[in-house]
């Protein structure tokens, strides 16, 4: 038996896939003699120590990690496929865009009306009973025999991968305060790098055999997770009661009970507009008549922003050692910056990857500082504060999308290159309001390291 300390310093263990808390029987579920003087881990080899420094062993963290990035693929897998699947189905440019269309909407309703679940049921069942309808969705895409048919699949999938959001506040949940940032940033290093390759795996295996492939292919990838994650996640009780027409009202309630939340929300939404507005645009660069690549090249330039996960763990260590508010500004002034390279790197490549690298950095650097400030204002709350901070900065990519095909339209590389800067810049003249405001303190006895 391996102990470890919960989110509020008080002793547990992990044993047979249960999580025991000694004193904390409202959050976990299991009940034991209150012990609160000592958040040490009760381990008899020095061997654990790697452990002791996060509160929660390094293979779960990496099976957390591992798990949010291969859910939250699902949602980029069909982009590279459009071309392809405008052939089969015979379909105009506009159609086709549906596909994309219905998955994020699908993701919306999920993170509204699912992730707020993760504070309402047992987090273990509910991932289990989530990824089984996933699986059986990407089935019947894989399987589509019309266009409708992919359309329905692609918005139950699109919903149920929500899995990712129920995750990471699980994760952090399990750890110490002194090092929650640690472990959502090592999580979000899996999550974010799923995103960023999910296109570049879609693009290779449709090109060896075909689009259905990469659909039946992630429904197996999911069962097999769904096993793992049954197998391996400690139990933990629901951390409320009340039903769940509440919840949802709860959820909407804490945006305007915690300032904090708001003001983290539209950080992320001005950085996730910028990061959509150069993500949707670059393959029209890229494509067009300067670089000529194809497909599959759009899909390996791609990995190019994958090294910006790299920096999701830095993230959070610079979250647990109160650098919050600095690297936030830091960050956004880094995207603003990346977006001004690549509008003057329209002819060269290497200039346009640099920028991508640096604008995935600066955007995950702000999440991770946005979602360890989140995780502190109430612990008992995390899966509905995340719904509501994911649903806000959400709003904001899906912005920066519209507006960035719109831009390139109008003026080209350019003016989407001016939408990626201005959009950060705002972020930028709101974060400079913050220590007049305090919005973003912790509530009292949160915790230490959630100042922002």
């Amino acid at each position: 038996m391996t102990d470890i300390p919960d989110h509020r310093g008080a002793r547990g263990s992990i044993k047979d896939g249960r999580v025991l808390v000694e004193g904390e029987s409202n959050v976990f579920g299991e009940e034991g003699p209150v012990s609160q003087s000592s958040s040490e881990i009760r381990s008899p080899r020095r061997e654990a120590a790697a452990e002791a420094a996060h509160g929660v062993p390094g293979w779960l963290i990496a099976l957390f990690a591992v798990a949010s990035g291969m859910t939250v693929a699902n949602l980029y897998y069909a982009q590279p496929l459009l071309a392809e699947l405008r052939g089969v189905f015979h379909l105009g440019e506009a159609t086709a865009g549906l596909l994309i269309t219905l998955t994020q909407v699908g993701y919306v309703i999920g993170m509204v009306f699912l992730v707020p679940l993760g504070d309402r049921l047992e987090k273990r069942s509910l991932v289990t009973a989530l990824l089984a309808v996933t699986t059986l969705a990407l089935v019947a895409a894989g399987l589509a025999t019309g266009f409708p048919m992919l359309l329905a699949a692609s918005l139950v999938s699109g919903a149920t991968s929500v899995v990712a959001q129920i995750l990471v506040p699980f994760a952090a949940s399990l750890a110490p305060d002194h090092a929650r940032g640690q472990v959502v940033g090592r999580v979000m290093s899996g999550l974010l790098t799923g995103i960023l390759l999910s296109r570049t795996l879609s693009s290779l295996v449709s090109g060896v055999a075909g689009w259905r492939v990469v659909y039946l292919g992630s429904a197996v990838l999911m069962t097999l997770l769904a096993i793992a994650l049954r197998l391996a996640l400690p139990r933990q009780a629901p951390t409320t009661s009340v039903p769940y027409h509440h919840v949802l009202r709860s959820t909407a309630a804490l945006v305007r009970t915690h300032p904090a939340l708001l003001r983290r929300g539209l950080y992320q939404a001005a950085m996730f507009g910028a990061f959509s507005a150069f993500w949707t645009t670059v393959s029209y660069v890229l494509t067009g008549p300067r670089f000529h690549y194809s497909a599959v090249g759009v899909g390996v330039f791609a990995l190019v922003g994958a090294a910006g996960a790299a920096v999701a763990p830095l993230a959070g260590r610079w979250a647990d050692r109160g650098l919050t508010r600095p690297m936030t500004g830091a960050a956004l002034g880094v995207a603003a910056l990346a977006s001004a390279i690549a509008g003057l790197g329209q002819h060269s490549v290497v200039l346009i990857a640099l920028a991508a690298v640096a604008l995935d950095m600066a955007v995950q650097t702000s999440l991770i500082l946005g979602q360890h400030t989140v995780y502190q204002l109430d612990p008992l709350a995390r899966a509905r504060l995340n719904s509501a901070f994911i649903a806000i900065f959400f709003v904001g990519g899906a912005l920066g999308s519209q507006l960035g095909s719109v831009a390139f339209r109008a003026g080209g590389w350019g003016a989407v290159a001016v939408l990626g800067a201005a959009l950060p810049v705002l972020g930028l003249l709101y974060w400079l309001t913050e220590r007049r405001s305090g919005a973003t303190r912790p509530t009292p006895g949160d915790g230490a390291g959630a100042a922002a």
